[in-house]
């Protein structure tokens, strides 16, 4: 297996990319968005993650982001998927959901390849990681990670966007504690 986009190491920041099979845009609901949010709070408090930023998408979630206290972030992220994967098809079945029956067909076929049985694949493998490197980079992910609602005319300014740090960076209410980083 390719380690080129992985966090295989421990205590090193990377910026992830984790995206849904098709970029499908699963994460327009408040319910979606809470699985993950929920989630991720968990892999904080019993995971060791430790995240400095985030942005949910309709169909991807950015993260600034470690793991600490021994965890190895590729196997807190691979946790944070297939948890996240069955509680997001559980929700679609259970709550209302308009798109529901194409979404779930969609999912379906996209594990049909697989080798190990799964009934649906919410996510494409892997994920995207870059290693952290330096403060510049540091500086040019977080603008990404909370301009990302902005560039996509979702709000005006970042920190209107409720599912982002840039809402705890801005001192304003917010739902995932974060990690402040001080480098401006």
């Amino acid at each position: 297996m390719s380690t080129k986009y992985k966090a295989t190491t421990t205590e090193e920041a990377f910026f992830i990319t984790i995206t849904t099979a098709g970029w499908v845009d699963v994460f327009t609901r408040l319910n979606q968005k809470y699985v993950l949010i929920n989630s991720l709070a968990h892999c904080q408090k019993n995971k060791g993650l430790e995240i400095y930023a985030y942005c949910i998408m309709s169909s991807h979630i950015h993260l600034l982001c470690k793991a600490t206290n021994g965890f190895i972030l590729s196997d807190v992220m691979r946790d944070f998927k297939k948890f996240t994967s069955k509680k997001i098809i559980q929700t679609m079945i259970n709550e209302p959901e308009s798109r529901r029956e194409w979404m779930l067909d969609y999912f379906q076929k996209a594990s049909e390849h697989l080798k190990r049985e799964q009934k649906y694949k919410v996510w494409q493998n892997g994920y995207h990681a870059e290693l952290v490197v330096s403060n510049w980079f540091i500086k040019q992910k977080l603008y990404y990670i909370h301009n990302n609602p902005v560039k996509g005319k979702i709000v005006k300014s970042a920190e209107d966007y409720y599912f982002s740090s840039a809402r705890n960076y801005a001192d304003l209410d917010n739902y995932l504690e974060v990690i402040l980083l001080d480098l401006f």
